[in-house]
């Protein structure tokens, strides 16, 4: 499940005890801390045990499940494949087909080869995305296959159904589309030649994580820049006092944390997540800190309650995960909970960056490399040009729940909070 995994949490069984299923089909659910993943079946076969139950936390290595690997076990689609040639099984088949069609409630077909997508469930496991890729089957295509997994989820036996029998919704149309909408052609491109890099399993994750973020919310970029200069110094004057009387180093993101988780408090609406068709606001405020491991992978340590906690208490936090992560440390409960997330671009001397959404969240901020340049500034004497701190902030909002005004009022009373810091805070 990744390099730092220790534990995962099981969602659901998919297959029960004493049930059969084919190689690939999904047995069960797990969830990590980057993404809820599917684990497909290695062998067609029985379950015949399951040694852990729905939201039990297990660690990594232990055997959850017992199987009895058969070859005698075959899907009904390659008994369909192999009994071709006799009518009887054609018949068989084309009742299967008709009542697929009749039965399924994700797509509804009209004589005009039109159809409408009514299959709220859009998670498709990495199998189902290699199968698609192979067969050059877009997202849009996939929804419209009807599904027989549970809880509306596609299989692949569900796939090879729809491929064997000709991918009749592949030049479908919408019947809400505009007919001169742009459609997305189905390119093969050359890849070119060199070394290759197989990605590792957390790698994968992110990989998916980030697609599914892209594919579930639509991604608005709002920018705001601010004057830094006050904290800056008073950071630079403090750092070596904070330090010797907590022990602790005093770096700019435990300031960050507390303007956002102030800020978050003011519009308790970004501290949300979607469910359906509810937007579910979470009372704690749990800051995620968008961190490099070693590796070059990406994980998220979360500073729990961060709106109720000091300076120091903060940096303490921020610390003791920076170090967890540098040296592969982090455990389950340290990447659990969050409900909002920062990344500070500008430690890799990024201007700005246009960051993708930490699902289930609704919201992400980037921060900027602090700059100095010299800009107008309004004083006693009138405009005058000094030498100031400038840092860009960039918030992604996932627009089904977060208009502009929520998103762009958000991200500036983050600025205000860092702009309008006390110079005279003691530590």
């Amino acid at each position: 499940m990744g390099e730092s995994i220790t534990e995962g949490t099981i969602i659901n069984w998919l297959i029960n005890e004493g049930d059969s299923f084919d190689e690939g089909d999904i047995i069960l659910e797990v969830a990590t801390d980057k993404v809820d993943n599917e684990v497909p079946a290695p062998a067609a076969g029985t379950l015949l045990e399951t040694k852990y139950q729905a939201k039990d936390v297990v660690k990594v290595g232990e055997i959850i499940a017992v199987l009895e690997v058969s070859e005698e076990v075959k899907s009904t689609k390659k008994n369909d494949v192999i009994q071709n040639d006799s009518e009887a099984s054609k018949k068989d088949k084309k009742q299967q087909k008709k009542k697929r069609s009749i039965t399924s409630s994700t797509v509804e077909v009209s004589t005009s080869n039109s159809f409408s997508v009514n299959n709220t469930n859009t998670f498709f496991s990495p199998l189902i995305i290699s199968i698609a890729k192979e067969h050059h089957i877009s997202f849009e295509e996939l929804a419209r296959i009807p599904a027989t997994g549970n809880e509306g989820r596609l299989r692949k036996s569900d796939v090879f159904n729809y491929i064997e029998d000709g991918r009749p919704y592949k030049f479908a149309q919408s019947v809400v589309q505009d007919p001169t909408a742009y459609r997305i052609p189905q390119l093969t491109f050359d890849k070119g030649k060199g070394k290759i890099v197989e990605m590792d399993r957390m790698r994968q994750m992110i990989a998916d994580h980030m697609v599914y973020s892209k594919h579930t919310s639509p991604h608005v970029t709002a920018y705001v820049e601010a004057d830094l200069t006050n904290m800056v110094n008073w950071r630079n004057e403090n750092k070596v006092a904070f330090q010797e009387k907590y022990g602790e180093k005093l770096t700019f993101t435990p300031l960050f944390v507390e303007a956002v988780a102030k800020a978050v408090k003011d519009f308790p609406n970004i501290n949300a997540s979607v469910d359906g068709s509810n937007i579910i606001v979470k009372e704690d405020i749990n800051i995620g800190m968008a961190t490099a491991l070693p590796s070059g992978n990406l994980i998220v340590p979360v500073v729990r309650n961060a709106d109720i906690k000091d300076l120091k208490t903060l940096a303490e936090n921020v610390n003791e995960l920076a170090g967890k992560a540098r040296e592969n440390k982090l455990s389950g409960d340290d990447i659990k909970g969050s409900t909002f997330t920062i990344s500070n671009v500008g430690t890799f001397g990024s201007v700005m960056g246009t960051p993708i959404i930490n699902q289930p969240e609704v919201a992400i901020l980037a921060l900027g490399i602090i700059k100095k340049r010299a800009e107008v500034i309004e004083t006693e004497k009138g405009d005058e040009i000094a030498i100031r701190s400038m840092m860009y902030l960039s918030l992604s909002f996932d627009h089904r729940v977060v208009d502009g005004f929520l998103g762009g009022s958000f991200v500036r009373r983050v600025a205000d909070y860092l702009e309008q810091f006390d110079t005279n805070r003691t530590i």
